[in-house]
């Protein structure tokens, strides 16, 4: 069974399985939840993280290092067990290293560490990969995390997401999971955008660039969630229709653009990490008092 790690201040609480060191929970002192439940009837994620592959690859087959591989969508790590590394009263790491059934779809030597930590009102989850081979490490890397729609006590009222600089960015979309290659107008308006269940009736919606690092999701007149983003220059925004949760997703790589070639390192924004460096990735979400 996994592990559930629990970390809290005198404002936020959070729980961390050691299965794909995924969020399980986070409140707040005032017994509000802020992150989605789970609910199998829905998506049974809650805040997966994505790796080596943001999103899919072309009949679920990717070519690694010149060899083609099975890898499903969004990765293996968020299936794979994670080591608890260090832990404190407000912060936890765990740590994936390469093993024998990793090797098997993806064969390089990596560790991938994602740290939870709290500091106030603000979570912020880290993800770190380090390449322990003597070849470059092609990846892409994601964060998923869902959080409730409607927000405690939004009930009935408008939702909005906001890009803290005021730009439109063009969308695009998938087809089959797979990237579209034509840009649609953007859905914001001078940086606002109030969401809608009908917005996700073609799946996630997907800005490759412009979101900017920092925007708002909340309630009009109500609660309000400040993200930041730290080397992760694409953004989705997904649901299902009727579905009560919103996921905000920072990326760095996305799904293999169709009719493209299905080599890893080809995808659009896979980072290419040489020999023996790390390359760090985080978001933070502050939450309202």
């Amino acid at each position: 069974m996994p592990e559930i790690v629990r970390i809290a201040n005198d404002r936020l609480a959070v729980e961390v399985s050691s299965l794909g060191a995924e969020m399980q929970s986070l409140s707040s002192s005032d017994g509000r939840s802020w992150l989605w439940t789970g609910d199998a009837a829905w998506w049974s994620g809650r805040s997966p993280i994505l790796f080596p592959i943001v999103g899919k690859a072309p009949g679920n087959r990717l070519t690694v290092d010149g060899r083609q591989m099975e890898m499903a969508q969004h990765g293996f790590a968020r299936r794979s067990e994670f080591a608890l590394a260090s832990r404190t009263e407000t912060s936890c790491s765990h740590r994936l290293a390469a093993t024998d059934a990793t090797r098997a779809v993806y064969p390089f030597e990596f560790a991938l560490t994602l740290t939870h930590s709290l500091d106030g009102d603000t979570l912020t989850v880290t993800a770190e990969v380090d390449n322990l081979d003597e070849k470059p490490l092609p990846f892409g890397l994601g964060f998923h995390p869902a959080f409730l729609w409607p927000l405690p006590d939004g009930d009935g009222k408008p939702h909005v997401v906001e890009l803290e600089n005021g730009a439109e960015p063009p969308l695009a979309r998938l087809e089959d999971g797979l990237l579209r290659p034509e840009r649609l107008a953007s859905p914001f308006a001078a940086g606002k955008l109030q969401v809608s269940s009908e917005m996700f009736a073609d799946d996630a919606m997907i800005f490759l660039e412009g979101a900017g690092t920092a925007l708002t999701y909340g309630v009009d007149g109500g609660a309000v969630l400040r993200f930041r983003f730290e080397n992760l220059p694409n953004l989705a925004l997904w649901s299902k229709p009727g579905a009560p949760f919103l996921c905000v997703e920072p990326w760095h790589g996305t799904a293999a653009a169709m009719g493209a070639s299905d080599d890893l390192a080809a995808r659009p924004f896979t980072t290419i990490l040489p020999p023996g460096e790390k390359a760090c990735f985080a978001f933070s979400v502050e939450i309202p008092a």
